[in-house]
């Protein structure tokens, strides 16, 4: 049985968003250890607190002050807690009901196993040492046999209030190539470009997909194309990733390569970012030992007629 093809890959980026009124409250809140809910219309109050009334979609603005103790309602154990996650050792992930809340909250409980939790548990809030405005201010939740706090009243008004966040995004995940993909990787190492031809349409999809997407029915047949194709559109990055060492700008293109129905996307090198433009004809550039083209440079031909790719747009 031949050996299954895997990488491991992330895709990671920084989400930045503003505030709006009671979101700026309950994040300001966090830094000076207040938790901040919001009353609805009818009388229950948010915790975390939402911007619009989920029953009724009226802004909501009467902002609640509520305990950093609570009850567990519900909780499922992490045996093997991932790079970021809130603790470093197995926890809890649990939704905590604040006392003073209608709602639950949702977050790690610091236990020493699993018979350790239970539904209803008593908890308190344990307050991360450095507080910025976020949510990670709760460093986590912790088992608590006291009597419940009493929060003290609050406007939901402070100094410097919090306006924006940025939260990291990131996804790890494993790909293993299909039937398609792994024919493409292996016409590639030869220095090839092969994709597939749906037997109804005739169109051929490069890369590859294992199945037309137009008429719904599986690919097999086999078609080489390029290796010169023909910038559809394109974009100038300005950001450099972390990841790529790379000078800024650059551009990123797609690519119609000659006898293909999609274009794939590819780096453009080999001339000044301002000078690429839609209908550049442009060849692989490869590396020794690379699996796939280094980047794409122009090819010195004409420039190719708009109505050759204005339908691979």
């Amino acid at each position: 049985m031949p050996d299954v093809r895997k990488a491991p890959l992330v895709v990671e980026f920084p989400f930045t968003r503003s505030l709006g009124p009671v979101q700026r409250a309950f994040l300001t809140g966090l830094r000076e250890r207040v938790v901040l809910g919001v009353r609805t219309t009818a009388g229950r109050v948010l915790v975390p607190p939402a911007e619009y009334d989920p029953v009724t979609a009226e802004e909501l603005h009467d902002l609640v002050p509520v305990a950093a103790t609570g009850t567990v309602t519900t909780w499922a154990w992490n045996h093997a807690p991932r790079p970021g996650q809130p603790l470093t050792g197995p926890f809890a992930w649990a939704l905590v009901r604040l006392d003073g809340a209608d709602t639950a909250l949702l977050g790690a409980l610091d236990a020493p196993g699993p018979d350790a939790v239970r539904s209803g548990m008593r908890v308190r809030v344990r307050w991360a040492a450095e507080r910025t405005g976020a949510i990670t201010d709760i460093a986590c939740f912790e088992p608590y046999d006291g009597p419940p706090e009493q929060p003290a009243p609050h406007t939901g008004e402070f100094e410097n209030p919090v306006t924006g966040i940025v939260a990291p995004a990131r996804l790890d995940y494993t790909y293993s190539p299909g039937r398609a993909q792994s024919d493409h990787l292996d016409a590639l190492a030869e220095r090839k470009t092969v994709g597939e031809r749906c037997p109804r349409c005739r169109k051929v999809y490069v890369p590859p997909r294992g199945a037309c997407p137009t008429c719904g029915i599986a690919t097999t047949d086999h078609v080489e194309v390029g290796p010169r194709g023909t910038v559809t559109t394109f974009c100038v990055v300005n950001i450099k990733a972390r990841n790529l060492d790379i000078d800024v700008p650059y551009v990123y293109a797609h690519i119609a390569l000659d006898g293909a129905d999609l274009a794939l996307h590819a780096r453009i090198g080999g001339i000044p970012y301002d000078r690429v433009r839609m209908g550049l004809r442009v060849e692989p550039v490869w590396t020794e030992g690379a699996p796939h083209p280094d980047h794409y440079r122009p090819t010195g031909e004409p420039d190719a007629d708009y109505d050759t790719y204005k339908e691979l747009l």
